[in-house]
């Protein structure tokens, strides 16, 4: 059985991670690349690193801050944000990540994610979605790091990515994200029946309880969180303990 990911997702903006309540009105809560070390040490699985501004650059700008974290950490890295050109995702992976994942330019060009999954492997293409509420049982993506509606229903953007290519899913629910009140049960009942890749749930994530919550109900391949963790709400041990009993976790 493969066993589940916990992920700290650390939003960067200027060089410093930021956090806000349904990615807005952010506020710093740090450096980047200590608290990468920190998640670290405390057993974290994998790290995703998101530039929270990129739309206003037109481009990714981690580049540093992904240099600078591999050499304190062993953990794979997604870098997300600005991912727009193959040579952007050439650049991300030189300078250490191990994953891209890609939003705001699948929307925009498609065939930019099929050509990236065939110049680098599915397994290197993350299809970023950024879901929001519109009517009951409906959710429509946003672009932008949810800033932009796009009009596209998100279960039908999750089979598309998929048919374009992408190894796996990172789900954000912008109406729970940085809510800390608890994961989209609601989101993940609508999308997970149509999901044939790995895929990493986030949003709401608050404190231990919501971790089992989610896992009796749903076998995701990865849960990211960012409030619990940079508040120090908790830590990647205690929730491994908190669902280990409902799923595989790596204990290393």
């Amino acid at each position: 059985m493969i066993k589940t990911r916990l992920i700290a997702r650390i939003d960067v903006k200027n060089e410093f991670a930021i956090k806000g309540i349904h990615l807005e009105g952010l506020r710093k809560v740090g450096d980047p690349n200590a608290l990468a070390v920190k998640y670290y040490q405390q057993g974290i699985d994998e790290l995703i690193f998101m530039d929270a501004v990129a739309a206003y650059y037109d481009r990714n700008t981690l580049h540093s801050v992904i240099e600078a974290a591999c050499k304190n950490v062993f953990v794979p890295i997604t870098v997300g944000g600005g991912i727009r050109t193959i040579e952007d995702i050439h650049r991300a992976l030189t300078c250490g990540a191990d994953k891209v994942a890609i939003n705001t330019q699948a929307v925009r060009n498609p065939s930019f994610v099929t050509d990236a999954s065939k110049t680098y492997g599915a397994q290197c293409i993350v299809g970023s979605l950024d879901a929001k509420q519109t009517a009951p049982n409906q959710w429509e993506a946003y672009i932008d790091n949810g800033r932009e509606p796009t009009g596209i229903d998100a279960v039908e953007w999750a089979i598309k990515l998929q048919q374009m290519g992408v190894g796996e899913l990172l789900i954000t629910s912008i109406d729970k994200e940085g809510t800390k009140k608890g994961f989209d049960i609601d989101l993940i009942d609508a999308l997970a029946p149509h999901i044939d890749v790995p895929y990493i749930i986030c949003g709401g994530a608050g404190n231990l309880e919501h971790f089992p919550h989610l896992f009796t109900q749903h076998t995701p391949s990865g849960v990211a969180a960012a409030s619990i963790f940079h508040y120090d709400l908790s830590s990647a041990l205690a929730i491994k303990q908190s669902i280990k009993h409902y799923v595989e976790v790596r204990d290393d």
